[in-house]
């Protein structure tokens, strides 16, 4: 391989690593990331909660799920602060 050419298959590799991080990125800020992870905290938490009989074990379902969907909502105000004022490079 002459240097031109190995050097574009080196952008080539690159490029197609940026565009997966960026659709990782992508996901792991979705909607629909935070989404899937509430519905299936409901439904763990729903079916442990029954397993071992507890009343109500459906509803009771609902507060660590929304308590888990808000953790998800605040953590990007988190990051940033941390990345201004502690992290600091």
């Amino acid at each position: 391989m002459t240097k031109i050419s190995e050097l574009q298959h080196e952008i080539e590799k690159i490029n197609e690593r940026n565009k997966r991080v960026e659709g990782d990125k992508a996901w792991e800020t979705s909607y629909s990331r935070r989404l899937l992870l509430t519905i299936f905290t409901y439904l763990a938490v729903g079916f442990y909660l029954s397993s071992i009989g507890i009343p109500n074990p459906w509803l009771n379902a609902v507060i660590p799920s929304i308590a888990f969907m808000l953790s998800t909502l605040t953590l990007p105000f988190f990051k940033k602060f941390w990345l201004e004022n502690i992290y600091k490079k």
